[in-house]
């Protein structure tokens, strides 16, 4: 199979689909790769070392789109990308479809095969191509809040981990899965008072396992959550329902009365956010006030640590880029009932019933889809 890599031109995106390493696989598997001209550049990789793993460099997109039967990338394909795919062909990437009714339509009309990284499953439970770039982020969103607490960035101007004689700041972490047990690990260990909400028992019992004393875990109910957001210095969301948008814990009447100068990052703003008043934002602009409430929202957050994201990314998308190459699309989504999982839309047709129930298509099953 011939793979192709484009660089990656969202805002701010510095990652790439595939490593030089990668690349090498894919060529002893026997297949062919042609990548865009510096598309490795914010891992610095640079052409050469593509190159001395097999692959064909070329000079823009439009190549890599015109010759490739799999594109393999980071990030959902913005318009000007969309435009570019074809019918039969392979998307696999990022998407988180629910939220973007645009894209969803433009790849509907493609005719490509669209395979989610964020909704591949695993026979043990989770999503694994999520969960690196969910650990990712859960750990940044820390960093990104303690910045914007400071007070030349808007925030309250205090130190999360406080200094001896002074409080630390209250961080409020919603959601107890990846996101919020690698927020929690950062914030603890900068000395913050922790508090994890989750409505979810079993993911609690986890969390205190794994913690114990050093945060506060807490069943989360409409009076627990109005009470802690509203108590809280900086509030993570790390929600997440696997394929579907974001449900919206935290109110406008809740961030109106938040403490002036709170912070809120919300991770979960690639499926729509958390937060009523959450809109993407990039690394360029992270950042806008609500009601004197500072709002971090940047959708490629791992972007960010492009090296750190795009090798531990690599690490679990590349097995399922081989099954692809290997056995081509339809027998390896009908062989492996996971990566099945991760099918979103097939030749005009949506695949995963929340992209469908969210944005109003007919769902179809994606075995039925891939036997025509």
């Amino acid at each position: 199979m011939l793979v192709g890599v484009p660089k990656e031109i969202k805002n701010h995106e510095y990652r790439v689909g595939l490593t030089p390493t990668s690349v090498r696989e894919l060529t002893r598997h026997g297949h062919e790769v042609v990548v865009e001209a510096n598309a490795g550049e914010g891992i610095s990789a640079d052409d050469d070392q593509y190159r001395k793993s097999g692959a064909v460099i070329v000079d823009t997109a439009e190549e890599v789109f015109a010759r490739s039967e799999m594109i393999v990338k980071v990030k959902e394909p913005q318009a000007d990308e969309r435009a570019l795919l074809r019918e039969g062909q392979i998307l696999y990437t990022y998407l988180h479809l629910a939220p973007d009714p645009e894209q969803t339509r433009d790849l509907i009309d493609s005719g490509a095969t669209c395979i989610a990284y964020e909704t591949v499953t695993s026979p043990f439970g989770g999503l694994p191509l999520l969960a690196p770039m969910s650990k990712v982020a859960g750990r940044m969103s820390i960093q990104a809040g303690a910045y914007c607490l400071e007070h030349p960035h808007g925030g309250l101007g205090v130190l999360l981990g406080g200094v001896p004689g002074v409080d630390p700041a209250k961080v409020v972490i919603l959601g107890a899965g990846v996101v919020g047990t690698h927020a929690a690990h950062i914030a603890v260990g900068m000395g913050a008072d922790v508090w994890v909400l989750d409505n979810n028992a079993a993911a609690l019992e986890r969390h205190w396992q794994h913690f114990g004393r050093s945060t506060n875990s807490i069943f989360s109910t409409s009076d627990s959550l109005e009470k802690h957001v509203l108590e809280a210095d900086l509030v993570i969301g790390g929600v997440l329902v696997p394929g579907a948008e974001a449900p919206k814990l935290v109110t406008t009447e809740m961030v109106r009365d938040m403490k002036q100068g709170a912070v809120i990052v919300d991770v979960a703003i690639d499926q729509g956010g958390c937060c009523e008043t959450s809109r993407p934002t990039t690394h360029a602009e992270p950042t806008y006030e609500v009601d004197e409430v500072v709002h971090y929202c940047v959708a490629n957050m791992p972007g960010g640590v492009p090296k750190t994201s795009t090798f531990a990314l690599n690490n679990v998308t590349l097995p399922f880029a081989l099954q692809l190459a290997d056995k081509g699309a339809r027998q390896a989504l009908l062989d492996d009932v996971h990566l099945r999982d991760g099918l979103n839309i097939h030749r005009g047709q949506v695949t995963h019933r929340e992209v469908a129930e969210d944005l109003g298509y007919t769902f179809v099953d994606p075995t039925r889809a891939l036997e025509h």
